[in-house]
């Protein structure tokens, strides 16, 4: 029997927000610093997709090997996978499993394994589907799933959750590990292609952007900064702002990586802004690219439709689709702000 959700099913995802959500209906959870990864199996089949929907199986034997160990069959789990490091996790690690050689992938396998951390149960065991169940029905069927099944093999371990807004504070308040704190609505189904019921509330404010172009250094054919988009309500890429934070290390094997891709459409909407008295005429000149690279900024203000002063490029994200980088990761940010005063 085939599973009921396909393998095309979209994961749950969350509105950003500046702090944790209050009331007894509200469950939370660590926010994994890693790969969201929806693992399908049915029989001796494993497919772990990430939440572009692109196969990340090939990339992570260790964890397939541990979901076909199990006595379970025919399930579905949503989870994160993530590379422990000492006391922290590497997110660095996980990009360097994005790699063409077999060989390479199954060497890091072994000297950095990584860990399925799992916080949802989607289909049982028996074939059946919890998507309409809500999350505190879902939560105490996994967590049954998981005592059976995960003491098995360490690769495979339950994502704490707790209803205690004071652990909640502590995990935020953390220095390892997390990336700040999950807050979903427990009386809910499970809300794929919809945002209303779940919250990320990070330590820092950070977005994922498309490189739609960049501009060289004054003096030298090397890129001296990025040029950010985000996709708008009409489709349409506007550029939001830049980042220049690129170590003259890195500037040579960026400078051919963006080169390669040269000539695609750039910014569809807003674009980036002419000269003024303050620019040379090299400074006003930029490439446009194909829309295909996603990074990750840390940024300080998003008013008027773009970043205000500079970002700090964080990571790349080839985990995560070009056409996903809209405007809804910032706007909450907006209106938020003053908060943080």
């Amino acid at each position: 029997m085939a599973l009921p959700i396909s393998k095309k099913y979209r994961p749950m995802e969350a509105l950003p927000a500046s702090e944790l959500p209050t009331g007894d209906n509200w469950q939370y959870e660590p926010k994994w610093d890693g790969f969201r990864c929806l693992a399908f199996q049915n029989g001796k089949n494993v497919s772990l997709l990430s939440k572009s929907g692109k196969l990340l199986t090939r990339y992570f034997p260790e964890v397939v090997a541990a979901l076909l160990k199990l006595p379970a069959k025919k399930f579905v789990l949503d989870g994160e996978i993530v590379i422990p490091l000492q006391d922290s996790l590497s997110f660095d690690h996980l990009l360097m499993r994005i790699h063409p050689a077999t060989s390479r992938i199954l060497k890091l396998s072994k000297e950095t394994p990584a860990l399925f951390l799992v916080f949802d149960l989607l289909v049982t065991e028996s074939g059946k589907s919890l998507v309409m169940l809500t999350l505190s029905e879902r939560r105490e069927q996994l967590e049954a799933f998981a005592r059976k099944h995960f003491k098995r093999d360490k690769t495979l371990r339950l994502s704490p959750a707790t209803t205690d807004l004071r652990m909640a504070r502590k995990w935020f308040r953390m220095n390892v590990a997390l990336d700040g704190v999950i807050a979903k609505q427990r009386d809910l189904p499970y809300q794929t292609g919809n945002r209303d019921g779940m919250q990320k509330i990070k330590r820092q404010r950070t977005a994922d952007c498309v490189v739609g172009g960049f501009r060289y250094l004054e003096k030298k054919r090397l890129v001296g900064s990025l040029l950010l988009g985000l996709y708008n309500d009409q489709g349409e890429l506007d550029h939001v702002g830049f980042s220049s934070s690129i170590s003259n290390k890195e500037r040579p094997a960026l400078t051919k990586k963006l080169r390669k891709l040269i000539g695609g459409p750039g910014f569809t909407g807003k674009a980036p802004g002419g000269p003024s008295r303050w620019s040379t005429k090299r400074s006003t000149e930029w490439e446009s690219l194909r829309p295909q690279l996603v990074a990750e900024i840390q940024f300080d203000h998003f008013t008027g439709g773009r970043f205000r002063h500079g970002t700090k490029f964080l990571r790349w994200r080839p985990d995560k689709a070009p056409r996903e980088c809209t405007f809804e990761q910032v706007e909450r940010e907006s209106r938020s702000a003053l908060r943080l005063l």
